[in-house]
């Protein structure tokens, strides 16, 4: 991956960080929710679709963004802050290389493979 998607990517974990420290929760709580979307492997026990369509919707921007906006609308700080861990989860993923992944293989994420080619 390009350097200077990575660091996009650690950027947009920073603003993830930054964004937490205005809400009004405890630190172990962003430490917590942080690791929480990685549940979504236990998906690809069943096979490799379900575990990459799970995978995908638990760290697709898209759909954490909109849990965030939801929380704002509804003046809700709780999904607001699993909005924005969840964000900074999917932001060092793809710093790490695991990008949302496509039914054949966990290996292949729209940011190429993973691992040793």
């Amino acid at each position: 991956m390009k350097t200077s998607l990575k660091i996009e990517e650690i950027a947009m974990l920073g603003l993830s960080i930054y964004l937490y420290s205005l809400l009004d929760f405890v630190w172990w709580w962003y430490l917590v929710l942080f690791f929480l979307p990685d549940i979504s492997f236990l998906a690809y026990a069943i096979n490799t679709k379900i575990g990459a369509y799970t995978y995908n919707i638990l760290h697709h921007k898209g759909t954490i963004l909109f849990l965030f906006f939801l929380g704002v609308f509804m003046q809700n700080e709780v999904l607001q802050m699993i909005g924005i861990v969840f964000f900074g989860h999917s932001s060092f993923d793809r710093f790490l290389g695991y990008g949302l992944k496509y039914a054949d293989s966990f290996n292949n994420t729209h940011l190429g493979k993973i691992g040793k080619n």
